[in-house]
């Protein structure tokens, strides 16, 4: 399908800081834009937004002057929506309510022609209703930017029930055509990111209010290990908590109350004491001037006289933290056994979703200390452990020891379902697996959208299947046992690749 030409005009409602940077994206492709909102004012600011924000990158010397002025010189600010009737695709950004978005998807489809595309850039209301009161719904797309959309690659083009398939497929070539990278989605409550990504921040909050360990120390796993940008609460201080719970309480009413999206109470408590995140000075962490950041928590350095590392059997994804040990310059002896590491007194396995008391116990291995998943356990700056209850103080610090041969900041949590990085990644996974299943993008989209969408350091899906077919379904399965609740039941597509011996792309 063939994107819109660059002679096609493009209009813009809502000036905002989302829609000034939808008319951004567009007039820097080479359309015109008209630029609406109600506001007076509201349009001549957007656009002049845009000019203070690149005249940042013409004084850097990242843009040429000539080039700023031909693109503001394509930014026309309106007033009336009579000045848009020629435009080839409309997208609107206004207020986050039905009702107002109905009123006026049904005035442009008075004033505008046949031919016009309609778009819609919500990030939670239907986009199948939106239309449903439209006399023709099959020109409305959903067009879903980021924030900030001259810098965010991903758009998801969301297809409402009557939404037309040539429409939806002009509409993803344009996003292309303009420099992002779109995904197709059906209108399903959160359509890709919003929901796939409800577990990221989940997890986090129910370790926090387990008392796993503290805020700063589960973000600093989740960056040194996980890979990710940011920690979940640093990221939700960033969004907004008021925010971020609304979307979470949205997806899970959508869904009639799945606890897989249940809302978090710690959260709940933010929002009502008004400690809303960056925004209002407060929230995980304190934003006044002068205020410092908590350190994570990190275990002393540590000393062992155990001589060598014993490998006993496959070690499967900790594979590369054993080369890393033996570039450290420990002595490693390989024999069988069940893909466990022995170092001094410790007994160390990687997570597969049991408290460590519990393995320890079916396993007859009191001095049992579990490591966490990382995303790439040559480069990970930071590990998370739990021991046993069995385990002696011993065998903790000789784990603690070898990870920091390596040059690892260990941080300890207490003993809980799937520690950190492996709790997150299975139930996102999880998740990811789920929205497969019920069509609301393909595989491949899904994985893009989480990494262009949020820059994940990978798609959670592809992640599953360089973790092998069976682990996340097992950890799923022991977390699932664990706690007794419907919340990680593994995803059909999950117990279906464990059983076939196949992952989601092969």
């Amino acid at each position: 399908m063939q994107p819109l030409a660059t002679d096609t005009s493009i209009a813009v409602i809502g000036a905002g800081a989302m829609g000034s940077g939808i008319a951004q994206v567009a007039a820097q492709a080479g359309h015109r834009v008209f630029l609406l909102d109600q506001r007076e004012g509201a349009a001549e600011a957007g656009r002049q937004g845009v000019a203070k924000q690149l005249q940042r990158r013409v004084d850097k010397g990242k843009m040429e002057q000539p080039v700023l002025d031909e693109l503001l010189d394509r930014i026309k600010p309106i007033k009336e929506l009579s000045e848009l009737a020629e435009a080839g695709l409309v997208i609107e950004a206004i207020v986050e309510d039905l009702e107002i978005k109905r009123n006026l998807l049904a005035n442009l489809e008075e004033m505008c022609g046949k031919s016009t595309i309609l778009a819609t850039n919500t990030s939670s209301i239907s986009v199948t209703a939106l239309g449903a009161k439209m006399k023709h719904p099959e020109r409305l797309v959903g067009m879903h930017f980021f924030n900030p959309a001259p810098l965010m690659a991903l758009v998801e083009v969301i297809k409402g029930l009557a939404t037309s398939d040539e429409i939806a497929q002009r509409v993803y070539a344009t996003a292309a055509q303009w420099g992002k990278k779109p995904v197709i989605a059906t209108s399903t409550p959160g359509f890709i990111v919003n929901r796939v990504a409800r577990p990221f921040y989940a997890e986090s909050l129910r370790l926090l209010q387990e008392q796993a360990t503290d805020s700063a120390t589960l973000d600093a796993i989740v960056r040194e290990a996980g890979g990710f940008r940011m920690g979940p609460f640093e990221l939700t201080d960033l969004i907004g908590h008021d925010v971020n719970f609304a979307v979470t309480s949205s997806v899970f009413n959508s869904y009639f109350q799945d606890t897989r999206f249940l809302p978090s109470l710690v959260q709940k408590e933010l929002v009502e004491a008004g400690r809303l995140g960056r925004k209002t000075g407060q929230g995980f962490y304190s934003y006044a001037e002068g205020a410092q950041k908590p350190e994570p928590a990190t275990a002393e350095a540590a000393s062992s006289d155990a001589a060598a590392l014993i490998v006993e059997g496959n070690p499967g994804p900790l594979a590369a933290l054993v080369t890393r040990f033996s570039e450290s310059g420990l002595k490693i002896i390989e024999r069988d056994g069940p893909g466990r590491l022995l170092f001094g007194d410790a007994v160390l396995a990687l997570t597969d979703g049991r408290m460590a008391t519990e393995r320890a116990a079916a396993e007859a291995s009191n001095n049992l200390v579990l490591l966490d998943l990382a995303f790439d356990y040559a480069k990970a700056r930071r590990l998370a452990i739990t021991a046993a209850d069995q385990a002696s103080s011993q065998a903790v610090n000789d784990a603690c020891a070898l990870l920091q041969k390596a040059g690892i900041a260990v941080s300890q949590v207490a003993d809980r379902p799937g520690l950190v990085v492996m709790r997150t990644v299975a139930t996102l996974a999880n998740e990811a697996a789920d929205a497969a299943l019920h069509g609301v993008a393909s595989i491949s989209d899904i994985d893009l959208a989480m990494k262009a969408g949020l820059n994940y350091p990978e798609g959670p899906l592809r992640w599953s299947d360089n973790l092998g077919f069976s682990l996340l379904h097992t950890v799923l399965t022991n977390i699932q046992q664990s706690y007794g609740e419907d919340r990680y039941r593994p995803a059909l597509l999950l117990r279906k690749n464990r059983f076939a011996e196949k992952g989601f792309y092969s």
